[in-house]
């Protein structure tokens, strides 16, 4: 393999950087992907860093555009930049996707699937594996702290997804600038200030001749910083600095400010140098932020200057022209130039753009110039924020939309059209997950909200902010009231306020907030009220209320026959509401159809929730990889979607499995005290198990854990009290293995009577064959407790049964226990047999089901959120250790480990 090194010569005090960034073209150029954020203050060095590796790569294809600070509330501006000279591979994506991106873009019909924006992300993951096909692909994107949030989203979910295209990405950002970039789970090189002697080889190659006290008067005050170091030695020689010391034994006057506000000072410097018309050329490119040469010289031209003008700058170094485009020397110089016009220059400069825009097709940026020129109240920019605002949603970026309505609201001319428009912003920015932004603009719309349905919206908005922050008995009041308020003006909308009083009360444990909602759907005489009553009697089953529990099934099955299958959010409710109840096949065939339905649409948002319903139900059905495979995707596409309630959902999942392996590592001071309980029980320690348990009094579905823990523990009372409460709800949701694990509980509770118990709960285990789990514990019980009545040899059937099931669910604590069991009946038995199936990742193993389905790489590509060339990869990992060469083989194998 050739090695490409850097071109020499080296960025002084940038060695270690530069070797590796090296490291990451060479396993690029070996058909490896993957990704780094460059980070540090202004001036540090990151653009030099970015221009020094596309230097270095004239051999891969390279896709190199830097974002900008105007366009940064502009949908999907900073992937158009991006993508603008590969738009042609856009034909080839399979059709949802190529869909969705050119809906992005706004190339076409946003359609039904471009409004999620992590479909778009797989389509741009898809057209870098494309373009990587023939030759490694570079992607470079510099300032990207300037990126829009709909960007920058859909830039590093194509970034976290890179495996074995050949393809690398960098961005460069800015450390202060760029949260989204912070929790990207991206590696990172953070780039520090140079010490004293690689400031003085910049100062060296850039201005050889200075005197060497002017060279150590700048390194103090450029504090390391690279740019600082240019730029005051450029500014000395240009005979602009007043601070510099007359001699070696002058006292410098060291700045108070920062290096990048000291550079910037010196940049206002060189432009206030500049004549009149070159100076409104600059701020003309300064307020469009984009390279369109073109529209910046129209509108330039509108004011007076020419291209010499922009020329001008140019022989300054405050410009630069590439390929057409034009762009600042640094971002640092943009900044200067707009700060240090006038208000009315800056004006000017908008207008001009927006009057040049007006006859293009670029809307969205023509009304953004005409609002950031606006100094007044004006109407008619409102209502043209409005349709921005309306355009942004469908084109998938809630935070361009919560922008514009909130721009909007600012140019609004009365209190109402105030009011509505903050309220937009609000739901936009909730949408967005930007929590407290949408709480600040929630409250500057109830200072100008007076009609009803607006209000109840608005109470909608609070509610489920209240919700996310983990306090949902905030949310019931302003619900119930909204309720009220708006019942005779939009019934609909009412019955949806009192179905979230329902939920409220049911995450506050409230029965008062659940009982209140029924009393006012039924004073208020709603549409709705079916399922507003069915809703609360779930949830009233769910807190305590036995009778309620009886007709909890009744109560769900009118909710799924009456609600919307299209209302996916709805459907994996209902689907937990059966999981709770115990029902987890019905629970399993609803999320199934969510899931599939949300592949099939692109609809990325649903999926978390249904796949943490999945990843219990596999569990219960005793198919612990296709458990872990669906708690892994959940997780990565929670995190990516910012859905902090899946996210826990599906960290308590991931929690349950690694507590049933004995994955001890996986746990800390912070985790879900169940799934601790769980884990201290598999291993033995009993009275750890029971205090953890016992702090859970409200989760039913724990009880059977504290009756076997309280049991070991010689807590007899204990154990009793629970295991009759556990029977009553097992009666009440009649489920076998529920009442299979009934009479295992009484068993434990009644050691002198045990038997009838143990020998009830096989036989109700049997009839079902549901929880493998559940039934391997019951064997297990049932064999220690027959060996300890000295029946040993009645004791081998069930402890060998445990085992086997044990060994099959990973369960390594509960199989060494059952392995010991064994042993002392006077039977050995080895460890469990390993390979197959069991070897795969999660990731594998997903793959390779759907490619033994028939799937192609690009089909399961699609399903699972990865390049074709990724599938691949897995695949080839995957054979091996399956012991096949080939796709056909798949077909012949048990999979379903």
């Amino acid at each position: 393999m050739s090695v490409h090194r850097l071109h020499a010569p080296v960025l002084p005090g940038r060695t270690a950087e530069v070797l590796a960034v090296e490291r990451l073209l060479e396993r690029a150029r070996a058909g490896q992907s993957g990704a780094l954020v460059v980070r540090g203050e202004a001036g540090i060095g990151k653009s030099a860093l970015i221009r020094h590796v596309q230097a270095a790569a004239p051999d891969m294809l390279v896709i190199c555009e830097g974002a900008a600070e105007t366009e940064r509330t502009l949908p999907y501006a900073g992937l158009h930049l991006v993508l603008k000279g590969v738009l042609g591979g856009i034909d080839e994506l399979p059709e949802p996707q190529a869909l969705a991106l050119r809906g992005a873009l706004g190339l076409g019909s946003a359609g039904q699937a471009a409004g999620d924006r992590f479909l778009v992300g797989l389509a741009v993951l898809t057209l870098l594996a494309e373009l990587a096909a023939d030759r490694p692909v570079l992607c470079l994107v510099d300032d990207a702290h300037w990126l829009d949030r709909a960007s920058a989203d859909v830039l590093l979910f194509a970034a976290r997804r890179l495996a074995a295209e050949g393809v690398l990405m960098i961005f460069a950002a800015r450390d202060d600038h760029a949260p989204a970039f912070a929790a990207g789970g991206l590696d990172e090189l953070v780039l520090q200030r140079l010490d004293p002697t690689a400031a003085a080889a910049v100062l060296a190659e850039h201005a050889p001749d200075l005197p060497r006290h002017v060279v150590d008067w700048i390194r103090r005050e450029a504090q390391g910083n690279p740019l600082a170091l240019i730029e005051l030695a450029n500014s000395h020689l240009a005979g602009r600095s007043s601070n510099v010391p007359i001699g070696p034994l002058d006292t410098p006057r060291l700045g108070a400010t920062s290096s990048g506000s000291r550079v910037e000072r010196e940049f206002m410097a060189r432009i206030a140098e500049l004549p009149a018309a070159a100076r409104t050329a600059v701020l003309v490119g300064a307020a469009d932020g984009t390279c369109d040469m073109g529209l910046v010289v129209g509108a330039a031209a509108l004011l007076g200057s020419t291209l010499a003008d922009f020329e001008t700058a140019q022989r300054a170094e405050l410009l630069m022209f590439v390929e057409g485009c034009y762009g600042f020397q640094h971002p640092l110089i943009r900044a200067a130039v707009y700060r240090s016009a006038t208000i009315k220059e800056r004006q000017d400069a908008h207008l001009a753009l927006a009057a040049v825009l007006g006859a293009s097709d670029d809307v969205d940026r023509q009304t953004w110039h005409r609002a950031a020129a606006a100094v007044e109240p004006d109407e008619n920019v409102a209502v043209a924020l409005d349709r921005s605002a309306e355009r942004a949603r469908e084109r998938g970026s809630p935070e361009a939309a919560a922008s514009a309505s909130e721009q909007a609201a600012g140019l609004s001319t009365d209190a109402a059209g105030k009011g509505r428009r903050y309220a937009e912003a609000a739901e936009a920015a909730s949408d967005a997950g930007q929590r407290e932004w949408a709480a600040s603009l929630a409250g500057f719309a109830a200072l100008y909200l007076r009609d009803p349905v607006q209000l109840a919206k608005l109470a909608r908005i609070t509610a489920a902010l209240a919700v996310d922050e983990k306090e949902p008995e905030r949310a019931a009041r302003p619900l119930l009231d909204a309720a009220r308020a708006v019942a005779e003006h939009d019934a609909e909308m009412a019955s949806d306020l009192l179905m979230r009083v329902v939920e409220a009360g049911w995450a506050a444990r409230a029965r008062g907030i659940v009982d209140q909602a029924v009393a006012a759907v039924d004073e208020l005489r709603l549409p709705g009220a079916e399922h507003v009553r069915a809703l609360a009697t779930v949830a009233a089953g769910q807190l305590g209320d036995e009778t309620a529990l009886q007709g909890s099934f009744a109560a769900l099955r009118t909710l799924t026959a009456s609600g919307d299958p299209h209302d996916l959010r709805v459907m994996v409710m209902i689907a937990n509401c059966y999981l709770l109840l115990g029902d987890h096949e019905s629970a399993h065939a609803i999320a199934t159809q969510v899931a599939q339905c949300g592949r099939n649409a692109g609809k990325l948002h649903v999926l978390p929730g249904a796949l943490a319903v999945l990843a219990a139900t596999w569990w219960h059905r005793g198919q612990r990889c296709d458990a872990v495979t669906d708690v892994t995707e959940g997780l990565r596409l929670a995190r990516d979607t910012g859905q902090q309630q899946s996210v826990g959902a599906l960290t308590r999942a991931h929690a349950h499995l690694a507590a049933v392996a004995g994955e001890e590592a996986e746990f800390d001071a912070t985790s879900d005290p169940a799934q601790r309980g769980l884990l201290a029980l598999g291993l033995g320690r009993f009275d750890e198990a029971a205090d953890r348990l016992a702090e859970l009094d409200g989760d039913v579905l724990v009880l059977p854990d504290l009756v076997e823990a309280a049991a070991r523990a010689g807590r007899e009372e204990l154990a009793r009290t629970v295991a009759e409460r556990f029977a009553r709800w097992a009666e009440h949701v009649g489920q076998p293995w529920a009442r299979a694990v009934a009479r295992r509980s009484a068993a434990l509770a009644d050691c002198d009577h045990a038997e009838p118990h143990f020998v009830a709960a096989a036989a109700l285990h049997r009839s079902d064959g549901a929880r493998p789990f559940e039934r391997a514990r019951t064997d297990l019980l049932h064999g220690e407790w027959l060996r300890r009545t000295r029946r040993r040899s009645a004791a081998r059937a069930p402890l060998r049964a445990a085992l086997e099931t044990f060994e099959q669910l990973g369960a390594a604590p509960w199989a060494a226990r059952a392995r010991s069991e064994l042993r002392a009946t006077g039977e050995t038995r080895s460890a469990g047999p390993s390979g197959g199936p069991a070897d795969l990742t999660p990731q594998e193993l997903l793959v390779v089901r759907l490619a033994a389905a028939g799937l192609t790489n690009r089909d399961i590509g699609a399903q699972l959120f990865l390049s074709p060339r990724t599938v691949g990869y897995h695949l080839h990992k995957a054979f091996p250790k399956l012991g096949v060469a080939s796709r056909a083989q798949l077909a012949t194998l048990d999979l379903s480990a």
